[in-house]
């Protein structure tokens, strides 16, 4: 969706300007405003300078030492860019704004709950007619069948108004869910996989059709990585795409980085003032990093020439410098992330995507990565990958895939 820049905004960021004492921070919020108010015809201005100025301002407050304003102002991000609803922002900030609580949002609360209450004794006297010498238990395990299956609420095209709840739907998602974590096949989100099949006729369809549907499911799992590995080399090849660019290429691709990882951490930001770029979590439960640089948009040389020999240049240790950073920062606060997140940071490392072979035209492919590779042997919990290797890697692990299982 687009940037967000509004009445709701520019109230929060009042708070924001109240909170602070730093001139430093002051003055980022200034500059916030000043382009909020330079739209046309009076409009508010967002776009992606909004958000830059947004995050110059966090980082601001974050040098100074505010964490409550880093926080105040990651709210502020976080609404601006669509994950916070208006709603949800107009509750969060009450207490700093004159008037009581919005009665339309409290009123839809109580209606909502009061026709899930409604629903509830609904079912459960339905099943008492049908069964009349029921227990409480045979009610309780009757109606948990029927939560499972609300999951699945359709809205019939033929029935305008109505909505059904299919019975018996959750018992199939689940064994699909269970069929799809079988060792043979691979899927990213065999939950979410498992929904939309359970949910479509004309893929149970095909399913039933299949041996256990495996040979088209893996197909079409193969089919999407390929994709995203084609998109993905676009964005490295590109030498304008930017950090961003290359983060959002990514997101969602985890099995891209190899085997030892099974997904994504929800959070990006564990440690105040830091946000990793991608947060991968390994098969023991433990974080491991990722630091993105530019691919062939890196404006400066990956390796120089010292003595006789080929050696990492400047944009690779301070790359290695920022990833180190983070984790010490995840090592201080090792005990808090467990306890909120449920993250181990104790073994966690870092992978650094920086540059591509093809910026030193004049040196040999494998002169860049044995200099690389050189460098990792000698790091400890940080290593360094050309994007050009992290996606023939890729492109090798799909080769293995298409094979025979």
């Amino acid at each position: 969706m687009a940037t967000r820049s509004d009445m709701a905004l520019e109230t929060q960021l009042r708070v924001v300007g109240k909170e602070t004492a730093a001139p430093a921070v002051r003055f980022a919020l200034t500059a916030v405003f000043t382009h909020m108010h330079s739209g046309p015809s009076g409009r508010r201005r967002g776009g992606k300078e909004l958000v830059r100025l947004l995050k110059v301002a966090r980082g601001t407050a974050a040098e100074v030492g505010e964490w409550r304003v880093v926080r105040l102002l990651q709210d502020s991000l976080d609404y601006a860019e669509g994950r916070i609803l208006r709603p949800d922002l107009d509750e969060l900030y009450r207490v700093y704004r004159d008037g009581a609580r919005k009665v339309r949002n409290r009123d839809f609360v109580a209606s909502s709950l009061r026709a899930g209450h409604e629903w509830m004794v609904a079912v459960s006297e339905a099943y008492l007619r049908d069964h009349p010498g029921a227990s409480a238990q045979d009610v309780l395990t009757h109606f948990k069948a029927q939560r499972a299956d609300t999951g699945f609420l359709r809205a019939p095209d033929d029935r305008p108004g109505r909505y059904v709840i299919p019975r018996g739907i959750s018992e199939i998602s689940l064994w699909l869910e269970r069929l799809l974590r079988s060792d043979r096949i691979e899927i990213e989100n065999p939950a979410s996989e498992a929904r939309r099949l359970a949910t479509s006729p004309e893929a149970l369809a095909l399913l039933a059709a299949d041996q256990d549907g495996r040979l088209i499911l893996q197909a079409a799992e193969l089919q999407r990585r390929t994709a995203g590995l084609r998109a993905l080399r676009a964005v490295v090849d590109d030498t304008t795409a930017t950090e961003a660019d290359l983060q959002r290429a990514l997101q969602g691709n985890h099995w891209i980085f190899g085997g030892r990882y099974v997904g994504e951490a929800a959070r990006r930001r564990l440690v105040p003032g830091d946000e990793v770029d991608i947060p991968l979590i390994r098969a023991d439960g433990a974080l491991h990093i990722v630091e993105l640089k530019r691919s062939m948009g890196l404006k400066r040389p990956l390796i120089r020439r010292h003595r006789n020999a080929w050696v990492p240049a400047d944009a690779v240790h301070e790359a290695v410098g920022q990833a180190v950073n983070y984790l010490v920062g995840l090592d201080e606060n090792r005990a808090r992330i467990r306890a909120e997140f449920g993250i181990e940071t104790r073994r966690a490392c870092a992978l650094v995507l920086v540059g591509h072979p093809a910026l030193h035209a004049d040196v040999p492919e494998e002169e860049v990565a044995e200099t690389l590779r050189t460098f990792n042997a000698h790091v400890t919990r940080v290593e360094v990958l050309t994007y050009k290797e992290l996606l023939d890697n890729a492109e090798r692990s799909l080769a293995v895939g298409v094979g025979p299982a």
